[in-house]
């Protein structure tokens, strides 16, 4: 590979490193080209995968401020950039390995923190971010509800302490 094309890669990967909010590196020996054009339609529009050059992409993680992935880079490596939804792009991961386990999580990193395969896994495990939304809007619009009954409560006890009131008087008059 000539110097402008090795600066040109560089400078390619150090954009995906920025552009992305996660990056999570793949061992991929064994995989057909099949199979790897599987797991780019499995990954969707939200993550790009990627063969890289392990030098190339050390010193362009190194650029990019990100050095926690310089000891997973041994062997032959890919990374999936995720832009968008970093729990579907770890579903989409985790289930494509279960079914072909010759792609192996090496780890990753998410929003600046290194993330071990475990942890991948466990982020793989949480709902999306459409569920995990609409089950916070539900609990926020219970909250509002009980909020206003409790408001509601003080004049209408107060209401009804008045009428008891009334009505006291009204039977000790007679």
């Amino acid at each position: 590979m000539a110097k402008a094309e090795k600066a040109t890669a560089v400078a390619e990967l150090k954009s995906s490193f920025e552009g992305s909010s996660a990056a999570v590196l793949t061992e991929y020996r064994g995989l057909t080209v099949a199979q790897l054009k599987q797991l780019r339609v499995a990954l969707g529009e939200n993550a790009n995968f990627a063969v890289v050059k392990n030098t190339l992409t050390k010193i362009a993680a190194n650029e990019a401020g990100i050095s926690q992935l310089d000891s997973l880079l041994a062997g032959p490596s890919a990374i999936a950039f995720v832009k968008g939804d970093v729990v579907e792009a770890a579903k989409s991961l985790r289930d494509f390995a279960k079914a072909n386990p010759l792609l192996v999580i090496k780890g990753g990193v998410v929003d600046g923190k290194a993330m071990t395969p475990a942890e991948i896994s466990k982020l793989a495990d949480l709902e999306s971010r459409e569920v995990l939304l609409a089950k916070l809007a539900g609990a926020l619009k219970a909250k509002q509800g009980h909020a206003a009954a409790v408001f509601n409560a003080l004049p209408t006890n107060m209401a009804q302490l008045a009428e008891a009131l009334r009505a006291k008087r009204a039977e000790a008059g007679e």
